[in-house]
């Protein structure tokens, strides 16, 4: 099947906007393509009828056209991280990953109108802690569970050297709910997913004196730990362990094909307050950036306007 076939089949929409988006996207895929940014199988993941692969596979397009349009140089290695960016004598390197809805409850990924529907708080936060322990071990390394063999990283390789900055791309798009049209990044707590998912924030909580039952205050629970249905649990606080301090951002989104069509879509960097080679603020696009300013005993989160915000 052509590119052109494909992109027709997976958006059939009518009139004129149907057509921009075809016309778009197409445009938009063969220009990444030509440009040396892809891989070699990358006109074949584009054609393929797996919505995950489809989306992996775009969202490296789609984020390409964003970092361009903010006027980066990328190029594109056949080993390493998707993108490198060399600026001011820097190298960022980008990993861009679309977590698939494992997981989720069908009722909210295919969801019906009229329904109601629960947010599935700990189960979207599992996708976002999956999707950065996979990168993490990209860059990293890890054991093969099934060999007990270490796997080297892409820093034992000397791909990504030290001085490097190194950020993890998650977009968000797989794990939309009501059928996929409401992109969203916020976590239960109100703050982003990616700031769940690595500075311990939990869910908003009034603590009472058992007693009186009185208020004694309110705020955000630290929760350094996320528990899976298997009843294991996974780290919620990747930011503050100084073993993924090659990390040096996370860079949130949840765009797709509308974003073409000029509207907005959703972006957040949350950056690693213990970061060996720190992200420059206001470098990517997004309309929101969150830091961690570490004191003694503890940290606050803090929020600035990112670079989208004029």
């Amino acid at each position: 099947m052509s590119l052109e076939a494909a992109i027709a089949r997976r958006y059939p929409f009518p009139g004129k906007a149907g057509d921009a988006i075809r016309e778009r996207t197409l445009r938009l895929c063969r220009d990444h393509i030509a440009s040396g940014l892809a891989d070699n199988n990358c006109e074949q993941r584009l054609c393929s009828d797996d919505h995950s692969v489809f989306w992996q596979q775009f969202s490296e397009v789609l984020l390409a056209h964003q970092l361009k349009a903010s006027g980066l140089k990328l190029s594109h290695a056949a080993e390493g991280a998707d993108f490198l960016i060399e600026h001011g004598g820097q190298r960022i390197w980008i990993e861009v990953i679309t977590p698939e809805p494992k997981g989720l409850p069908d009722a909210w990924i295919n969801h019906t109108v009229g329904n109601v529907v629960s947010f599935p708080h700990e189960e979207l936060l599992l996708r976002w802690t999956a999707a950065l322990k996979e990168k993490a071990e990209k860059l990293l390394g890890c054991v093969d569970r099934k060999t007990g063999e270490r796997v080297p990283g892409y820093r034992d390789k000397g791909i990504v050297r030290e001085g490097d900055v190194y950020v993890v791309a998650v977009n968000g798009r797989l794990l939309r709910g009501f059928g996929g049209v409401m992109p969203e990044l916020n976590g239960i707590s109100q703050y982003p997913l990616a700031i769940e998912a690595t500075l311990a924030v939990g869910p908003l909580q009034i603590r009472i004196d058992r007693a009186t039952l009185k208020e004694l205050g309110a705020g955000h629970q630290h929760r350094t730990r996320v528990r899976k249905p298997s009843g294991a649990e996974v780290p919620g606080d990747t930011f503050l362990d100084p073993t993924f301090s090659p990390i040096s951002a996370i860079w949130a989104v949840d765009v797709d094909e509308i974003l073409l069509l000029g509207e907005p879509r959703p972006m957040v960097v949350a950056h690693n307050p213990l970061a060996s080679t720190p992200l420059l603020p206001r470098f990517l696009p997004a309309q929101s950036e969150y830091f961690a300013d570490v004191r003694d005993d503890y940290y606050e989160i803090r929020r600035e306007d990112g670079v989208l915000v004029k």
